[in-house]
């Protein structure tokens, strides 16, 4: 996991109201996109791991030796 808690409940939220605009308020393809964002924005929040923070070796998360 390289996010934190509130990363990821931030992902969590701002992934749901990108599907549900998706699918309550918008046609076409762009409610395939803002689909498509929302759900990869909601499952980087849910799993705690965003793909593009690991190719860049960038975490949120403070590491057991911060803590200390």
């Amino acid at each position: 996991m390289n996010t934190n808690t509130f990363d990821r409940v931030v992902r969590v939220v701002l992934g749901v109201l990108l599907l549900a605009t998706a699918i309550f308020g918008m046609q076409g393809v762009l409610a395939w996109v803002v689909g498509i964002v929302g759900g990869i924005v909601l499952i980087t929040g849910l799993t705690g791991v965003c793909l593009i923070y690991k190719m860049f070796g960038i975490s949120t998360r403070k590491s057991a030796a911060d803590t200390q």
